[in-house]
């Protein structure tokens, strides 16, 4: 009777043991997203809003920050994050790469948040004069196609240059050592060098490029949870709003989580695009162009097809703003 006993009592504690690992699953579940030192996400991680309406559905956000746009992708590449945003250049080396990743959504142009600088000592006065110097760069990052485009615009070839590929912290201890002759670096970084070190802006964005910023996913992420990653870019948007309206605001909130002055940081939040959406065949037809442009270059291996990676919205978000 005993051993009776026993074995109902091991089923009972087993089947227990096995609804809890089962909920535990269930409740586990996450959003994994990757954040840079720039941008709207920075803006809704501060303001703690996604999480509240994402534990409404039993997700878990966790926040991963990147040094660059190229390392954030290979985040999602490897798998350790499945969301995050980044230029309009990194997407494409991550496609051309074999990335199974989808283009979200993406922010309107911000062309004066990224630029090329010069030392405030530099002799150089035109994108012209850069022919034959060092410019440091975070290779395949969104500055990869603005330096591309400058030196085009300027009568000169992407060859004409000695690019160093370096990180914004090694690219920025090149350029005050004077080891690089021009640095293409964006916002807070661009804001940062030109407030701290007096560096002088040769030329940014403006007629040249959008510098669009993208919001990506996994592929198999963005397939099994269309209702996370619609609430996610509902959040964004959001914010967004909040923030075009809130410029101090959104100051006061940021500079303590990027380390740096209000003042610097206010330059930055000022020259961000704010207002997510889902992407347009004018946006697509943009980001053909940019990936076009490096398979010309053969700085990627081959042509790629830019409207094959795009999410498709659920029907009832697909018409929001």
């Amino acid at each position: 009777m005993r051993t009776v006993i026993l074995r109902r009592g091991l089923v009972a504690l087993f089947a227990a043991a096995v609804s809890f690992g089962a909920i535990t699953q269930a409740q586990a579940e996450s959003l994994r997203i990757g954040y840079q030192k720039y941008g709207t996400l920075v803006l809704l991680k501060a303001k703690g809003t996604l999480e509240k309406r994402l534990a409404a559905q039993g997700v878990q956000v966790q926040w991963t920050e990147f040094p660059g746009g190229p390392q954030l992708l290979e985040g999602l590449n490897v798998g350790s994050i499945d969301f995050g945003v980044t230029g309009e250049t990194p997407p494409v080396f991550a496609q051309a790469a074999g990335a199974d990743l989808l283009y979200v959504a993406y922010e309107p142009p911000a062309p004066h948040s990224e630029a090329i600088l010069v030392p405030k000592g530099s002799p150089i006065q035109s994108v012209k004069e850069l022919k034959g110097k060092k410019v440091a760069l975070n290779k395949g990052s969104n500055v990869h196609y603005l330096l591309v485009r400058a030196l085009e615009d300027a009568g000169l070839k992407y060859s004409d240059i000695q690019p160093v590929f370096l990180p914004p912290a090694d690219a920025r201890a090149a350029f005050e050592r004077g080891s690089v002759d021009a640095w293409v670096i964006w916002d807070p970084y661009q804001a940062a060098a030109e407030q701290q070190l007096q560096a002088r802006t040769l030329r940014d964005g403006e007629g040249i490029v959008d510098n669009h910023q993208f919001y990506l996913a996994t592929k198999p992420y963005a397939q099994k949870h269309p209702e996370v990653i619609s609430a996610l870019v509902d959040e964004v948007r959001a914010v967004g709003e909040w923030s075009k309206a809130n410029p101090q605001e959104v100051t006061d909130q940021v500079a303590p989580l990027l380390g740096l002055p209000a003042d610097i940081t206010q330059t930055s939040v000022k020259r961000q695009g704010y207002g997510a959406a889902f992407l347009t065949p004018e946006v697509i037809a943009a980001q053909q162009k940019i990936a076009d442009t490096f398979k010309t270059l053969k700085l990627i291996p081959k042509p790629l097809s830019i409207k094959d990676v795009i999410w498709t919205p659920p029907a009832k978000v697909a018409s929001a703003p």
